[in-house]
């Protein structure tokens, strides 16, 4: 069963990377399991593109590597998700630009003042949750125990950015999106952005085996119209854009901590990683994700076998999920 309720921790107004000023922050999230008196056996997982803390349950159970009954598991809502602070807030007009990095130091400022966390036993999070767990791992090394980011990287490719700069064309293109101050949702904008994505996430295979099927769509027009578009039409257009914002600067290097120096970010790693990527993943392919893994001291490759592409981290696939189980599992051992 998910658990919908949703926590808020305050922050009041924060200074961003930007040096703009995010007033009155707030960080949805929610908890399972119970915090030792240590303050160390706390996980935290970290939201992906459009996801909120409900869609990222799915590793969390009594059988499952995040065991509520040894972990004290968090999940954080990223800014712009809807949950945690967004311009669907009343704040289109202005809503800055927020930095992976920003989400990552109000999140510490969370489980430290709010929650008591001492030490994360493990970070772990897919897409921009996987983005996140890079981030996490490089800023706050002395925190991390282990870190398992699926699907996702330290550093978005020039590849990925082109995608998302394509997307938000694509929306903004609709004359209902008014600049951003639109009083009611661009539709054919969403409408069109959602056609457009359909084919990122899964892979050429996951539509050659009509592996959409397995998911309860009778066609692929099924499958188009009431997975895709009622999806994204269920989105603001502006909080889409302000994710697109987030994940086009995500740089782990680039912060006040590292300046702009990548590698020494990657370097300054000293959590044991699992990195898993998914084999067939148009936006963040084995190749990047084993040139990273290069860099960090105590990281290993974990590849994901799948025809499910950017969705085999995602647990929709039963056999994908169980893969990233096991790797947890292990991960949790050392």
């Amino acid at each position: 069963m998910i658990d919908n309720s949703c926590n808020f921790f305050h922050a009041g107004d924060i200074k961003l990377e930007s040096g703009e000023v995010l007033p009155e922050a707030k960080l949805g999230y929610t908890t399972f399991g119970e915090l030792n008196t240590a303050g160390d056996n706390a996980v935290l997982v970290l939201t992906h593109f459009g996801g909120t803390h409900e869609n990222s349950q799915y590793l969390v159970g009594s059988e499952m590597a995040l065991d509520p009954s040894r972990y004290f598991i968090v999940i954080v809502n990223l800014f712009g998700n809807g949950a945690s602070s967004s311009p669907s807030h009343g704040m289109a007009q202005n809503f800055p630009t927020i930095t992976m990095a920003d989400n990552v130091f109000v999140q510490q400022q969370l489980l430290l003042k709010e929650l008591g966390v001492k030490k994360l036993a493990l970070v772990v999070g897919h897409s921009m949750g996987g983005v996140a767990t890079y981030h996490w791992a490089a800023l706050f090394p002395e925190w991390v125990e282990r870190a398992a980011p699926i699907c996702g990287a330290a550093k978005i490719s020039d590849h990925n950015w082109v995608f998302l700069e394509g997307m938000r064309a694509i929306l903004t293109m609709d004359p209902a999106w008014l600049g951003g101050m639109y009083e009611a949702q661009p539709i054919d904008g969403l409408r069109s952005i959602a056609k457009a994505w359909a084919a990122w996430p899964p892979s050429a295979g996951f539509y050659r085996q009509e592996l959409y099927r397995t998911l309860g769509y009778s066609s692929l027009e099924d499958y188009l119209l009431n997975y895709w578009e009622k999806t994204y039409l269920s989105m603001d257009a502006n909080n889409v854009l302000a994710q697109i914002n987030t994940w086009q600067s995500a740089n782990i290097g680039k912060n006040r901590i590292y300046g702009d120096d990548f590698i020494k970010a990657l370097s300054s790693v000293s959590a044991k990683v699992y990195v898993m990527p998914s084999s067939t993943d148009a936006y963040f392919p084995p190749e990047d994700s084993r040139n990273e893994v290069s860099f960090m001291p105590a990281a290993e490759l974990r590849a994901i076998k799948s025809e499910w592409g950017h969705w085999a981290g995602s647990g929709r696939c039963v056999a994908d999920t169980t893969f990233i189980n096991e790797q947890l599992l292990e991960l949790l051992e050392t």
